[in-house]
This record gives structure tokens, sequence and C-alpha cells, in this order.
């Protein structure tokens, strides 16, 4: 496996990656912890109960952290594909075109690590 340290533009490059989904989905998570109107509103149409709003919210934070954290980087990618499987599965069933937006931001967590995370590149070799 190897474990050599990626250069530095694959390096900020992965970094860039990797806070573009951090920073929206900690955004969206705070500003949903306010309960705004839209944020109920959009709970209801996606057919979630509200006894449930703040588990979903602390769950979304709790992956992202791990995924910030480079110890756990790898888990809380894991995690967040989990999340965002569910986020697009939800989109999915009520019909609304957006379930593409969980999958791009899964595939830019991945791409983000992939670039900063030798260990990884070490699983998942791209032949040149």
């Amino acid at each position: 496996m190897s474990t050599t340290k990626p250069g530095n533009v694959a390096l900020w490059t992965g970094r860039v990656l990797s806070a573009l989904p951090v920073l929206m989905m900690l955004g969206g998570a705070i500003y949903s912890l306010i309960k705004p109107a839209a944020v109920r509103e959009g709970f209801a149409q996606f057919g979630y109960p509200e006894r449930f709003f703040t588990a979903i919210i602390i769950t979304e934070i709790v992956c992202v952290l791990l995924y910030v954290i480079p110890r756990t980087a790898v888990l809380g990618a894991i995690l967040l594909t989990g999340y965002l499987g569910g986020a697009t599965a939800t989109h999915v069933r009520i019909a609304d075109p957006a379930f593409v937006m969980p999958i791009l931001m899964g595939v830019v967590v991945w791409l983000g690590l992939f670039l900063r995370e030798p260990r990884l590149r070490g699983l998942i070799p791209i032949r040149r």
C-alpha cells in the first residue's frame, strides 16, 4: 500500500474540495437547528415527522465533524456516504429533481479525501 505524500497541488485541491461539502452541510445544519418555517416545511414535504428533526441534524453534524478530523476522515466519509444516500433516496421518493445534489456532494467528499489522503490512494490506485 502506497503512503506517498500527495503533492502540493493535489493536497490543496483535496483540501478545497473537502471544504466545499463541509461548509455547505455545516451551514445548512446550523441554519436548520434554529428551525425556521422553510426548513420545517421541507421536512414535512419529505415526510419526516418533526420529532426526528433534531436527531437528523445532529447526525449530519457528527458525520461532517468526523470527516473534518484527519484521523477519522475515512470513517466520516463512509458515514457521509450513508447520510447522503438517505438524502438521495428521500429526494427520489418524492420525485424531486434535486436528488442529484447529494450524489454530487458524495462524489466531492470522496474526491477531496482521495486527493489529500495517501493511504486511500494506496487502496484505490489510479494507473497512469
